[in-house]
């Protein structure tokens, strides 16, 4: 036996049904015909049989392209951070290749000035320990 089901106005159904759309709009989902009618207490079957044409207008709303209230949807936050990230890291690269370049620069200097240092001071090297045949056999 099936449950008497009361006839519900058509602005009811209206009210119902725009709720339903501000809710999906700020929540950035799609609306469905089954959403607006567990909210009147409706079976889904039995909604699109007695308002076949709000369940057209829900199809209408859930085929068009959503446009998030709050401007960019989560695609869109991930592809800036995306970018974001690529800049940084390429500024990341460009100041790790210059600190490289510096550390050599200052390498070379070093020697240099060691060199310098070591000839004013008059001090001699002592040669490697191989010419003199003083390294040791295995």
């Amino acid at each position: 036996m099936t449950r008497r089901v009361p006839d519900l106005p058509e602005a009811l159904v209206r009210k119902h049904l725009q709720q339903v759309l501000d809710a999906c709009r700020e929540s950035n989902t799609r609306p469905s015909v089954l959403m607006l009618a567990r909210s009147l207490g409706l079976t889904n079957t039995t909604f699109r049989r007695r308002f076949p044409e709000v369940a057209r207008e829900i199809s209408e709303h859930r085929t068009a392209p959503s446009t998030p209230r709050g401007g960019l949807t989560e695609y869109d936050k991930l592809i800036a951070r995306n970018a974001k990230l690529r800049r940084r890291n390429r500024d990341l690269t460009a100041q790790l290749a210059l600190a490289a370049a510096q550390v050599q620069h200052l390498a070379l200097r070093v020697a240099q000035m060691r060199e310098a240092l070591e000839s004013q001071a008059k001090v001699s090297r002592l040669a490697d320990q191989r010419h003199f045949g003083l390294h040791r056999s295995r």
